[in-house]
């Protein structure tokens, strides 16, 4: 990475892929899931999923501002402003990040907070992180599933994550909602997060629903994220609302049922559908007939196309076309009596030429001197394959890739061959109960930070 004073860039931009087919990869992959769907490198960003979970932290300091309300209610807005706003990075993220090698790690330590990741299964792909400071402890692990459904790809995060404040011995628990990857065939392409996210205070009984809203026929709805905080029986004491990739705001429910009356038009629903991967994106949807055109194709994925014409008889066509939906101002809502609890740090001017990485995003592979013999030898920031393709080395990064996953492969294999002791036990999480939720979670069992890591299992 570039050092502190230039961090607005990477060694190089990234390479143009208008000259490969996605396509032409996940063509027989329809209704499947990807996980084990090889990639060429071309596609990916040069992070791995570690890093990516880890982006969650650029805005830990909602958390710090929850710690430090005295009213239950509004440490909750801050919560909630901090599960809205580990979402923002994932606009326009368009490049894969590495799927993490079993046993990789990925450590960062700020001054405000420091964290602990580890790929703690393979199959199923499972990561697992912890966080602390002084003022919360975060964790959680991450099962992401990802299917195509002939136009889209979705991704599922599944898997609870938890914040824990020490000073009022309280938990808040979420499940992130989906994400959807629209236009794979043709068109450019975009994404959405939809979904129901619900947060709540075990210890207190508040709860916080947040409805992501598809976009819709008229695109109204883009980005838009919008909900209530209820006490314990349930009545609604506030509105949370905004859009995840800029903002979130809360009023009282006084003031929301006053502009409610006088706006109705604003909050309808603009279309029936249930989400981006709704009939017309389910694989039997999609004409066998467009399936053959499309194999004759060859697609950019990156850039916009001819559309096909053939005729599609798979129901409604997707909002906005083969284009990026625009949002209709005339359904923006700005309510009387309202305080912004988050609002996103602006990307650097030329984030488009770095896989339009924000400025946090920018710095996770960074090496202070001397951290190369600090860190665990299994830290994302010393596997090749990612420092190749940041540093602009395309074969590199391939070859480098297809040697990790075949060496992981075979590892694997003679893990299997090995009587009793074959399977492999994460370093720095173990499997229990959330005591919070009562779920099956990896829990950090600790010493990490302690630095003494054991032997090397060389997985790079």
């Amino acid at each position: 990475m570039c050092l502190t004073v230039c961090m607005q860039c990477l060694p190089v931009p990234m390479f143009s892929r208008n000259d490969f087919s996605i396509w032409s990869v996940l063509k027989n992959s329809i209704g499947k899931e990807l996980s084990k769907i090889t990639m060429p490198v071309v596609f990916n960003e040069p992070l791995s999923f570690l890093q990516r979970m880890v982006e969650y932290m650029e805005y830990a300091h909602l958390i710090k501002e929850a710690s430090s309300k005295e009213d239950p209610v509004e440490r909750l807005q801050y919560i909630c402003a901090f599960a809205v706003s580990a979402l923002a990075s994932n606009w326009d993220r368009l490049g894969k990040p590495f799927n993490p090698l079993l046993g990789e790690t990925y450590e960062l330590e700020r001054t405000e907070y420091r964290v602990i990741c580890e790929q703690v299964s393979h199959h199923p792909p499972i990561s697992a992180f912890h966080a602390d400071s002084e003022d919360f402890i975060f964790h959680g692990s991450i099962h992401p599933k990802l299917k195509f459904w002939g136009k889209s790809v979705e991704i599922q995060p599944k898997g609870t994550v938890t914040v824990e404040l020490p000073k009022w011995g309280e938990a808040y628990t979420w499940t992130n909602v989906n994400c959807c990857v629209h236009n794979i065939i043709v068109g450019k392409l975009w994404i959405e997060q939809y979904g129901t996210l619900e947060i709540v205070n075990s210890v207190t009984g508040h709860k916080a629903v947040l409805t992501f809203k598809p976009a819709g026929w008229f695109s109204k709805d883009l980005h838009r994220v919008e909900g209530f905080i209820m006490d314990k029986n349930k009545k609604k004491l506030h509105f949370l609302y905004g859009k995840w990739t800029d903002f979130l705001r809360v009023t009282d429910f006084v003031s929301y049922e006053g502009y409610f009356k006088e706006n109705a038009h604003k909050f309808r629903s603009a279309n029936d559908s249930k989400g981006p991967s709704s009939n017309s994106d389910s694989p039997s949807q999609t004409p066998k007939k467009v399936l053959a055109k499309l194999n004759s194709l060859k697609v950019g994925p990156f850039k916009s196309q001819t559309s096909i014409s053939e005729p599609d008889d798979s129901g409604p066509v997707e909002p906005g076309g083969s284009d990026i939906p625009k949002c209709d101002s005339t359904y923006s809502i700005d309510i009387p009596n309202s305080t912004t609890l988050w609002e996103a740090t602006p990307r650097p001017a030329n984030a488009a030429e770095y896989y339009q990485f924000t400025l946090f995003a920018m710095s996770l592979n960074e090496m202070e001197p001397g951290m190369e013999k600090k860190i665990c030898p299994t830290d994302c920031r010393l596997r090749p394959d990612i420092k190749k393709l940041e540093n602009g080395d395309l074969d590199g990064a391939a070859a480098e890739k297809t040697r990790l996953e075949e060496q992981q492969r075979d590892a694997r294999k003679a893990r299997k061959g090995k009587k009793g002791s074959g399977e492999w036990k994460p370093r720095w999480f173990c499997q229990g109960t959330n005591p919070h939720t009562g779920q099956e979670d990896w829990l950090y069992t600790g010493g990490y930070w302690d630095r003494n890591y054991g032997p090397d299992p060389q997985i790079f």
